[in-house]
């Protein structure tokens, strides 16, 4: 992990242990939530292999292996491939496009995809050929000053937009409502959805209240040396339906 690929933030040691033990309660989490948990071990060796949101884009319909954008993470999507054709018919984007997860948000029938370092519009128009035929609508979002388009913005249960304006075009939003995390929590826009619980982590307090304000449940989660490493609760995981 102390080898990860950073674009924001600076360096730090990372204690491998803690985050292990983070990554465990992280795993209890999902699964006091209802869901059931599969953990991969087949991309270790790689430094970035923790997050696994980053290697495709999962829907109700078909599994999309992602095309990443940063050399050190290209062998990734390869090593989840054979777990995905498990629960879902499985295509995928190639270079030179790039797309990673953590720049994919999923509002309804709604794609809203990050412009950003790690992808690219060839990228954004492989993934819309691929989802146009089961419905859906694909919205680029410029990104700037972050990593991912998740780093700034996800949705609430009731999709509603929890936004950093400051790293994302917001022009590119006008269809949504949204609300924005306050400016001592930059990096709290970063929430997980678990049907209606929304997974925040413990480093954003005043985010987690202002949910718990909106009326929905929260549960927090201490991922500070995933944060090094420049991580969020969404990144961790691939979050899909059953029975499908």
């Amino acid at each position: 992990m102390d080898q990860c690929q950073l674009t924001y933030v600076e360096r730090a040691s990372i204690n491998y242990p803690r985050a292990g033990r983070q990554h465990e309660e992280y795993c209890r989490m999902l699964q006091r939530l209802g869901t059931e948990v599969r953990v991969l071990d087949v991309n270790c060796a790689l430094p970035d292999c923790c997050f696994i949101e980053d290697t495709a884009i999962v829907l109700d319909e078909v599994a999309v292996l992602a095309s990443m954008g940063t050399e050190s993470r290209r062998a990734e999507p390869d090593g989840i491939e054979p777990e995905l054709r498990k629960y879902r018919a499985v295509q995928r984007i190639e270079p030179p496009a790039t797309i990673e997860g953590g720049d994919v948000l999923q509002v309804g029938q709604t794609l809203l995809i990050g412009l950003s370092c790690r992808t690219n519009h060839a990228g954004v128009n492989a993934l819309e050929t691929i989802v146009r035929p089961y419905g859906y609508t694909v919205k680029p979002v410029p990104v700037r000053d972050c990593l991912h388009l998740k780093t700034a913005c996800t949705a609430l249960p009731d999709h509603r937009l929890l936004v950093n304006p400051a790293w994302l075009e917001l022009a590119a939003l006008r269809d949504f409502e949204w609300v924005q995390v306050p400016d001592s929590e930059p990096l709290a826009a970063d929430v997980a959805l678990v049907d209606s619980t929304v997974c925040v982590a413990t480093a954003h307090p005043a985010t987690a209240q202002m949910i718990r304000d909106f009326g929905f449940v929260v549960e927090t989660i201490d991922l500070s040396e995933f944060a090094k490493a420049e991580g969020g609760v969404t990144c961790l995981s691939i979050l899909m339906r059953r029975g499908r």
